[in-house]
Order: structure tokens, then sequence, then C-alpha cells
């Protein structure tokens, strides 16, 4: 049996903590947890020293992200010798059979990254983001091919993370996995969905996003494009850099929250990380 490493980043994780840690204890394919907890303010530590001594827990000390606590789990699971790893959020939690199923598939060969189905926290239906990945035709499959499906519940090869490298540090909090994927197709490797594996991703009830939090994202939607190993630098340049100034100009209407300033703003914080993008392409590379 393949030895796999489940990974947690954690902060205030109390919410989540007992039907995470459960769902992964009670899974019919044994696995290892390591938890990173990212500075939590709340109980998080403590509750998992006192009532989970299997967990692997290390505490960072600061908020390092999401890609650099996790790095902190492919560094142990690398030197460990653990076959895999298998990357679920916080907010998350698993149906017992969800690793044997993700573990025991044959998916061919060229295989980067294997993917449950992510249904939202009722249970009931599909997670709103993960929907958008899967057509009506490919949930009666076992499995398929996606081009992107988002970090909540990632089985990653150690074989591939030695061959692709771990996440960038130039995503401190969201985008990693997006940099990633990218990553995945420039290295000739596959996004693979197992429709019989289930997992639960509790983030249905979180509000609509202000505008300051819609800029953010755009930001960091370009610098993904700018550091898309997939691209030449020149059309990266085009992607992340020329692409807001554009929508800039464009009609209030274009986007959710519209501002000139704004646009023209994330165009330069975007330009402004010129020189980590090059090292992070040339890195990727």
């Amino acid at each position: 049996m393949k030895k796999v490493l489940s990974i947690i980043v954690s902060y205030n994780f109390e919410p989540w903590l007992t039907k995470c840690l459960d769902s992964l204890l009670q899974s019919t394919y044994p696995a290892d947890i390591f938890v990173v907890d990212n500075a939590s303010s709340d109980d998080t530590v403590v509750r998992i020293n006192e009532n989970y001594p299997q967990v692997i827990l290390h505490e960072s000390g600061t908020n390092l992200g999401f890609g650099r606590a996790n790095n902190i789990g492919f560094d142990y699971a690398i030197a460990n010798q653990y076959d895999a790893v298998f990357l679920v959020n916080q907010d998350a939690w698993v149906d017992p059979a969800c690793l044997a199923y993700l573990m025991e598939e044959d998916y061919g060969s060229n295989v980067g990254i294997i993917s449950p189905m992510h249904y939202d926290g009722t249970g009931l239906q599909l997670d709103e983001g993960f929907a958008g990945y899967v057509k009506q035709e490919q949930a009666h499959l076992d499995h398929f091919a996606v081009p992107f499906v988002n970090a909540a519940f990632w089985l990653i090869p150690i074989s591939v993370l030695k061959e692709v490298g771990q996440f960038s540090p130039i995503f401190y909090h969201y985008g990693e996995d997006s940099d990633y994927a990218n990553r995945i197709q420039h290295h000739g490797l596959k996004i693979m969905v197992n429709t019989k594996a289930i997992a639960y991703h509790d983030r249905q009830t979180r509000k609509a996003v202000s505008s300051a939090q819609f800029f953010k994202r755009e930001f960091i939607y370009f610098l993904t494009e700018y550091a898309n190993v997939n691209h030449s630098f020149p059309k990266a340049f085009g992607y992340g850099v020329l692409a807001p100034i554009k929508k800039a100009f464009q009609r209030p209407s274009a986007t959710p929250y519209h501002g000139f300033a704004s646009y023209f703003s994330v165009a330069f914080q975007v330009l402004a990380k010129t020189a980590a993008v090059i090292r992070t392409r040339k890195r990727n590379a």
C-alpha cells in the first residue's frame, strides 16, 4: 500500500477542525495527517495537541499563506518517503472511501493531479465553483480530465512534486493553484477528476465579494497570467500587464465593479512584480 500524507493548512481552524480531521481519520485508505498552522489566534493548536495526538502538527509562528505553508508539508513528505500528498482545505471534509477511490483508480499515464467531486457543505449539490469545471456528460464517467480544479482537494504523486516543483512563493493566498495547474500543463501532465470519490467544501454561505476583494482577485488573476510559463514573456506581459489597462477603458457594465483607476492600479501592482515573475518563470520552466 502506498504511503499518503494528508496536508491541511490551518488558520483559526476550530469551526471545522473536528469534522475535517475525523473524516480523514475515518478514511478506509489510511493516511498520515500533517497540519501546518499559520499562527491561529483561536484554540486550534491546543485542541489538536489535546485531542489528536496522531496528527503531525507544525506551528509556523507566522501566517505563511497557503502555498508556502503547503510547501512545508511537501518537504516533510519528500524527506519521509511518502508516495503522494493529499491537500485538504481546512473548511472541508471527505467521505470515508474518498481517498481509496482516488488512490486505486487506473488513470493511465501522465497524471499530475487527481481530485474528487466537490460537493458543498450541505452535501446536496456540487460546490458552485467546482460545478463550473464539470460538464453534464462527464459526470457519468469514472474519471475525466479537466484543465483546472481548485486545490481544495488535490492528490499529487511525489514524483510529480519532484518534477514540477512546489507552490510558487510569489503567490501568498489564492493564485497558487492556478499557477500550479499551468505548470502541470507545461510538463505535459493531466488533471483528473474521479467521480466516485466524494468530498465536501463548506463555503456556500460566503458573502458576496466587495469591490476591494474583487480587485484583489483581479490582481491575482493577472499575476498568474504574467507568471504563466506556457506563455512567451511578451505574451505574458500582454495578458498580465496590458490586459488590466484595456479593462480600464471598458464600459462600466463590463465588470461587476468598474473602476478606471482601480484597473490601472492593478496593472501597476502586477508590473511591480516583474523581477519576481521573471525569477518564478525561470524556476518553473
